[in-house]
């Protein structure tokens, strides 16, 4: 069995401990700042979407109007 009151329990209890929350609060923050970014890159790839798609909707509109003047033309 473990003697509880041995003198050097303490300190090195609170090394060990000490040591543990300085490296929770390190990664903890990477971790945050990591998925920040994540979060960020997630964002510009969606807008780069949405324009993509609202250039593909407008030349669809400029294939349909060209498409319309090319029927107008040989019917007339």
């Amino acid at each position: 069995m473990t003697d509880l009151s041995n003198p050097l329990l303490i300190p090195i209890a609170g090394i060990v401990f000490g040591t543990v929350m300085i490296m929770v609060i390190v990664i903890s923050a990477l971790w945050f700042k990591a998925r920040e970014k994540e979060l960020q890159f997630h964002q510009e790839m969606r807008i780069r979407e949405m324009e993509h798609q609202r250039k593909m909707k407008e030349l669809e509109l400029e294939i349909e109007k060209t498409k319309g003047r090319q029927t107008s033309d040989k019917v007339a």
